[in-house]
């Protein structure tokens, strides 16, 4: 058996539906909407979901159980969970949780370069994702009343609610903080002295010997 490297939170949700029963890839993608798990795990393109079981099934982590037709539906696959699966899932989910990762999303990447717009553009378009961010978290906080009121789920079944409640009320603070500052005139910039600001800044940089060792060639 060869396991994958590297957990995917896709490959993980896939492992964790197989554990209640054998399913076919409709069913899990399926399922992953009606569960509501499409909020954190991205099933949009179903490509992405047939490579992730091609590579549980060859990695030994899922099995094939049977492979159907009927009159309704083209020829299907249902996939089982194995042994090896189901710790697998156990030390995914124990690595996903206990160890932080360098991700890289988009939005750190786009302000880092939030300085390219006039501070009045930067603050109109701060100002529509605060309001998209208010919808969201309203959002949020009915989904949770609804799924504890309405349908009396467990709270554990709903963390990943919670964390993205969280999440997007602290984002939607720290933008409303941004732009009451960039109103007030707190804070400013002008192209131009940040142009001037990372030509100086680039010349040092492109001026600095190189600390990296050159890679040594070895004798054939």
């Amino acid at each position: 058996m060869s396991t994958p490297h590297r957990a995917s939170p896709l490959g993980v949700t896939v492992l964790a539906l197989l554990h209640f029963q054998p399913l076919h890839p409709y069913g899990i993608q399926r399922l992953i909407k009606q569960w509501g798990k499409d909020k954190v795990v991205n099933v949009s393109q179903r490509a992405s979901l047939y490579r992730t079981i091609e590579r549980l099934l060859a990695a030994d982590l899922i099995a094939v159980r049977e492979t159907g037709r009927d009159q309704q539906y083209p020829e299907r696959t249902v996939y089982e969970l194995t042994e090896a699966g189901r710790q697998a899932t156990r030390d995914w989910l124990h690595e996903l949780l206990a160890e932080p990762k360098q991700e890289f999303p988009q939005f750190p990447a786009a302000l880092s370069f939030v300085l390219m717009l006039a501070p009045q553009e930067a603050l109109e378009v701060l100002e529509q994702r605060a309001a998209a961010l208010s919808a969201a978290l309203a959002e949020h906080e009915k989904n949770l009343t609804e799924q504890l009121e309405v349908y009396g789920l467990p709270r554990v079944t709903m963390l990943e609610d919670e964390y993205l409640r969280s999440m997007t009320a602290a984002e939607l603070d720290w933008i409303r903080a941004v732009t009451d500052d960039l109103r007030s005139g707190r804070l400013n910039w002008t192209l131009e002295e940040l142009i001037g600001f990372a030509q100086t800044t680039g010349q040092q940089a492109l001026a600095e010997p190189s600390t990296q060792a050159a890679p040594s060639t070895a004798a054939s």
